[in-house]
């Protein structure tokens, strides 16, 4: 068993290297690709919880060991195809942490769990770590709709500030893009507190948006604002002649807490 691998694809956009302590999670977001994977798990066992993968401690415990001779000391994401912060147990998830903290690795956590993560604030470090939501909209009831048993959007936004208030570097996924203006709001009331914004489109779903419009109003919001983003793959097609889209930017503080 990996337990820490190099994402591949769209995946690699996020992270330089990830693990997934569960299988399955629980939150039942229906936009959500990983059920839609053949041959990985159905739908209905992944929205029934998430479960600690067998082995993965002792697993994962071998592979920062082995990292860590080599000189690696990457962030590592939490989590691709399961959310550290579920409705579950996630003691598996603060175990982890502290195994790459003790081997040199930084760490992210992304999660739809919102105020849940907070029992884990105290192992962040502000030159190291990093704390990431996926926000899709603001409102309760669209929420309940596509994200049936994830936080609602107000908890996420208050562990957001609470990681920024405490010098930990945050940044929002902004996929899927279920419509273009609640998007655009995301940022809008956000970003006094979240350094870095990553917009991707809708995949597997139907949504009629305008992608090229969408890009552009993301484009120049952030520019207005002042804000750090990365537009990914899907949507670089839309982008002005040259802009200026780095997908490596550190997912932590250089000088410490962020003023």
């Amino acid at each position: 068993m990996q337990a820490i691998y190099t994402p591949k694809g769209k995946a690699g956009e996020y992270a330089p290297l990830a693990t997934n302590p569960y299988s399955g999670c629980g939150h039942a977001c229906a936009y959500c690709y990983v059920p839609r994977i053949p041959g990985l798990i159905t739908r209905e066992v992944f929205n029934a919880g998430a479960v600690v993968r067998p082995g993965y401690l002792d697993a994962l415990r071998k592979d920062a060991q082995r990292l860590q001779k080599r000189g690696v000391a990457d962030q590592v994401l939490l989590s691709f195809s399961t959310d550290p912060y579920h409705l579950g147990d996630t003691s598996v998830t603060r175990e982890a942490l502290i195994i790459l903290r003790d081997h040199g690795f930084g760490f992210c956590t992304l999660t739809k769990g919102g105020t849940r993560a907070l029992r884990d604030l105290d192992l962040f470090r502000p030159e190291r770590d990093a704390f990431a939501s996926s926000l899709t909209c603001l409102d309760d009831t669209i929420s309940r709709k596509w994200e049936r048993n994830a936080a609602l959007p107000e908890d996420r936004l208050d562990a957001l500030r609470t990681f920024h208030r405490s010098g930990i570097f945050t940044w929002v996924s902004l996929e899927p893009t279920l419509d273009e203006a609640t998007s655009i709001a995301i940022i809008e009331r956000t970003h006094s507190y979240v350094d870095l914004f990553k917009i991707g489109k809708a995949n597997y779903i139907g949504i009629d948006i305008d992608w090229e419009r969408y890009t552009l109003q993301v484009i120049e919001t952030c520019t207005r604002l002042g804000v750090r983003h990365y537009i990914k793959q899907d949507l670089q097609r839309y982008l002005p002649a040259g802009y200026h889209n780095p997908q490596a930017i550190d997912q932590f503080h250089t000088q410490g807490k962020a003023a």
